[in-house]
């Protein structure tokens, strides 16, 4: 299986992923706790049904010290035991962010103010950012059909 559209190799693709990156960084380098972002990246991913950011971020997860129980429950956040309530509310800011083309006026003031309850300013603002960023290389890589399964952590630099 081979990508419609090698976007790494485009002159232009590169540029944009440079750019993209470097916001990405901006949210690693924040105080919102890793775990939590690849929590995030990864329900974000199943949801959009990206392969290659779903095949990603769940190898880069249990490269950085995340179980394998607690990954196989993220599509099953709500009835999972395995969580926290901070994790449980990015979860559900994710899923709301996501899905805004799903919810009449777009995230809830209740599932704002749960996140609120556990994050700061800054933690919220990366929260954001997260779930942007995720959705938009989600879109990428679906519309580009980019084969998932080679991924190895770190192969990005």
């Amino acid at each position: 299986m081979e990508a419609r559209l090698n976007l790494f190799e485009s002159p232009l693709g590169a540029k944009v992923f440079r750019h993209v990156n470097s916001a990405g960084k901006a949210i690693s380098d924040s105080t919102l706790p890793h775990s939590v972002q690849e929590l995030v990246k990864l329900r974000a991913s199943q949801i959009n049904g990206c392969g290659f950011c779903t095949d990603m971020h769940t190898k880069d997860a249990v490269a950085a010290g995340e179980t394998h129980e607690r990954l196989h429950l993220v599509a099953a956040w709500r009835e999972a035991k395995v969580f926290t309530d901070a994790e449980r509310a990015a979860l559900e800011l994710a899923e709301e962010g996501t899905r805004i083309a799903d919810a009449a006026g777009g995230v809830s003031d209740e599932v704002w103010a749960n996140a609120a309850k556990h994050y700061d300013e800054e933690q919220l603002a990366a929260l954001i950012g997260i779930i942007a960023l995720i959705n938009m290389y989600n879109r990428f890589n679906v519309i580009v059909q980019q084969p998932a399964g080679d991924y190895q952590p770190g192969m990005f630099g």
